[in-house]
């Protein structure tokens, strides 16, 4: 397995720049995955990493090798694709083994690595079928198969998971995980999917309109994000954002809710105009006498052991509230509301984040 090191990668088409000035250092053994909108750039970085996009500028390294003008054969990496990719004609056994032949490995080698892979990938029963007659999950463990009998430097996902439905995609997440922690390879995954990134990565990298936004371990970025954005796309359902100003005794004034006595009020003289975020598990329900807020229920979403309301303050701002339990209320309710001061965020008027540590 191998390390990756990216410097100043663009890639521009005509005028279009669709990747800008990308640093990223990815450690040997490390599961990493790129997050970000549609359109930002993460699916074209995977594959100038690949080598089947030719970067516009900049310096790709594997292994402490250049490899930026190599050929896609010659980078040692492999690739699972999205559509599956596989032959139709050709046994499952035959679609995991046809990279080997064509490398001349000997049949014995060729056959160890085949039982290997089908025995991690738990495809043993399956060998001797076509892909026609296996389930989508089968068909993508087939493609990731394939990938591993190559014994690559750097494994490469991209949204290998998108067309698969929700109980399948559950399954083959934890079958993924088993195997980069059985294997140890270094994984570098694109997805859009929050759980997914959440669940699977060492180390997430959020990218927007081209450029990385942060780079961090997935509660790191959850937790303390540099920004607005990165507040934003991490985190489901999002975080909630309320217009702001600081007031003269040092609280915080959020949008609809009473000025609350909040540790991040010092960040900011007073009178200063920010954005309040806070995450929907940390805005509570409470009793009357309690509330900094009352908001009317728009939606409630009742998923068993918790509760998503979806409610407007007097005001007209919306705010989801998270429930770690089961709720009573109902559309049209009027509910009683409080954040929690201990975890405000905290955005000035350039989205950056302001911190106390």
């Amino acid at each position: 397995m191998a390390g990756l090191k990216l410097t100043k990668i663009c890639k521009s088409y005509g005028r279009v720049d669709v990747l800008r000035d990308i640093d990223l250092e990815v450690p040997d053994g490390a599961f990493v995955v790129f997050v970000g909108p549609s359109g930002c750039g993460k699916s074209t970085l995977l594959r100038a990493i690949a080598g089947l996009e030719r970067a516009t500028s900049g310096r790709i390294e594997i292994d402490g090798r250049d490899v930026t003008d190599e050929r896609a054969s010659e980078r040692g990496l492999a690739m699972v694709f999205q559509s599956y990719a596989l032959y139709p004609h050709m046994s499952v056994r035959q679609n995991i083994a046809f990279a080997l032949e064509n490398m001349r490995l000997p049949r014995a080698e060729i056959a160890a690595r085949v039982a290997r892979a089908a025995q991690m990938l738990r495809l043993e029963p399956y060998l001797d079928r076509k892909p026609g007659a296996l389930s989508g999950g089968q068909r993508q463990r087939v493609a990731i198969g394939r990938a591993v009998v190559r014994d690559p430097k750097i494994f490469l996902f991209d949204e290998p998971l998108s067309n698969l439905d929700a109980e399948l995609r559950v399954a083959t997440r934890k079958e993924l995980a088993a195997l980069h922690a059985e294997i140890g390879g270094t994984m570098i995954y694109v997805t859009h999917d929050q759980v997914e990134a959440m669940t699977l990565a060492d180390r997430i990298v959020v990218l927007n309109a081209g450029r990385i936004e942060q780079t961090g371990a997935p509660l790191d970025l959850y937790n303390r994000p540099e920004n607005r954005f990165v507040a934003g796309f991490i985190g489901s359902p999002r975080m909630n954002f309320l217009k702001g100003a600081t007031t003269q005794d040092g609280r915080i004034a959020a949008q609809g809710f009473a000025p609350i006595d909040a540790p991040v009020a010092r960040l900011l003289p007073a009178g200063a105009a920010c954005e309040i975020g806070i995450r929907p598990e940390h805005v509570h329900l409470v009793d009357a006498q309690a509330a900094d807020a009352t908001a009317k229920v728009e939606l409630v979403e009742r998923l068993g052991g918790e509760s998503f309301l979806y409610v407007r303050l007097a005001d007209g701002a919306p705010l989801t509230v998270k429930s770690a339990e089961q709720t009573p209320a109902r559309r049209g309710d009027e509910v009683a509301l409080r954040l929690d001061p201990a975890h405000l965020h905290l955005f000035d008027e350039a989205g950056r984040a302001r911190r106390l540590d």
